[in-house]
């Protein structure tokens, strides 16, 4: 089963990439690596999923389901450089920046929203190392920022 036809099963789906609003490009390949720049939660039509900050207008778990859909932006951007999420071999590294109220101290359980999501698609090959941490603020007001390294099928 592929990684889309895998996605589809979970009841999740791909939007198509949003153009960056900033200088940079959604994804630089080198050698077998791919640097997915940070993504946002941004939904279809544009807006953002539960914009503010974790622990005042945000609860943990509308964090954490802003991160899966950071996540799911990042894997379209993956698609788009790409064209398969089926190249990846294995996801190395998340980056998870969190907008987060000075006294919430649970980052990394906002966090698993993107962990969670790229374990259950990849298994064992979507383990990977990350830091999760708290922002003083993040573009458009968004929650949270997921950023990515993954190797890529040669």
């Amino acid at each position: 089963m592929s990684a889309e036809e895998k996605l589809q099963e979970m009841g999740l789906s791909l939007s198509q990439p949003t153009p960056p609003v900033a200088n940079f490009v959604p994804a630089v390949r080198t050698g077998n690596l791919l640097y997915v720049a940070g993504h946002i939660p941004r939904l279809p039509d544009g807006s953002i999923l539960n914009p503010g900050k974790v622990g005042r207008e945000v609860t943990e778990e509308q964090g954490y389901e802003s991160a899966r859909q950071a996540m799911l932006n990042c894997l379209a951007a993956i698609k788009e450089a790409t064209g398969s999420l089926d190249t990846v071999t294995r996801v190395v590294k998340l980056l998870v920046m969190v907008n987060a109220d000075p006294e919430y101290d649970r980052h990394f359980a906002v966090g698993n929203g993107a962990s969670d999501l790229l374990v259950n698609l990849y298994g064992d090959r979507g383990r990977h190392a990350r830091s999760a941490v708290g922002m003083a603020g993040l573009p458009l007001r968004a929650p949270v920022e997921v950023e990515m390294i993954v190797e890529l099928a040669e």
